[in-house]
Formats: C-alpha cells, sequence, structure tokens
C-alpha cells in the first residue's frame, strides 16, 4: 500500500505512532473492539491479554472487507489505566508488533473513566484504507 507519512521536519520522530498518515482507497471504519472473544466472553481480567483479544477482534473484523492490519491508516486507544499501559508497554508493543505489525498508523491513546462493558479494560478503534 502507498501511505504516506506525514512528519513535518522539524518535529520530533514519535516512537509507536505516526502524526499522520495520506492514502486513497477504499476506508473501513471499525467499531471500539474490546477484549472479549466472538461469543462476546471474556476470557481474562489482565490488561495484556484484553490488548490482544481486542486487537485480534479488529484483524477478523477488517478480513470481512478484505483488509489486513496493512491497511490500518488510524486507531484510538481507549484504556481505563494508564499507568497500567505504561507499565505493560513491552508487552503490548509485543502484542501490537505480533497482530499489526506496522507503527506507521496515527494513533491516539486516552484514558477514560469507564467503557460501557465493566470488565473492559482497553477499546480500540480503527479506520483502514485498501488503496485504489
Amino acid at each position: 500500500m502507498n501511505k504516506q507519512l506525514l512528519q513535518p521536519a522539524h518535529w520530533a520522530r514519535p516512537k509507536g505512532y505516526a502524526n499522520g498518515v495520506a492514502v486513497s482507497g477504499q476506508q473501513i471504519f471499525v467499531a471500539g473492539m474490546i477484549g472479549w472473544d466472538a461469543q462476546g466472553q471474556f476470557q481474562t481480567d489482565e490488561l495484556v491479554g484484553q490488548v490482544r483479544q481486542a486487537l485480534q477482534n479488529v484483524v477478523e473484523v477488517l478480513a470481512e472487507a478484505g483488509a489486513t492490519p496493512a491497511h490500518i491508516t488510524r486507531m484510538t486507544w481507549y484504556l481505563t489505566d494508564k499507568r497500567d499501559y505504561l507499565a505493560q508497554g513491552r508487552e503490548i508493543g509485543a502484542v501490537f508488533r505480533e497482530l499489526i505489525g506496522d507503527f506507521g498508523i496515527a494513533m491516539t491513546a486516552v484514558q477514560v473513566l469507564a467503557l460501557i462493558e465493566d470488565r473492559a479494560k482497553v477499546e480500540v478503534e480503527v479506520t483502514a484504507v485498501i488503496p485504489d
């Protein structure tokens, strides 16, 4: 995919994400995915396990449109505990690289008071583009 990263030359390079991405094609919007399985059941209350499942859910929804993680251009993370997220950054990064692989994605992470599902610790929303 021809993805142009948008990085002003005089800005410090971001770590683990892109400041902006430009691409043209069919847009795919994935609703917020949480860490429950295909039957709507949580298999863990640990953040890394929920991140793994949420990202796997994203991958499976993308596949329905014929897209892969390489087509992701934007990702928003909603987290209930930023300290937990930061403390487990290495493990989360490893899961991200395994399932998504690319850091050329415009990303935002936000701490929220709570998510609609009480056991959910993370929700991940994605925009992807299949190029023309």
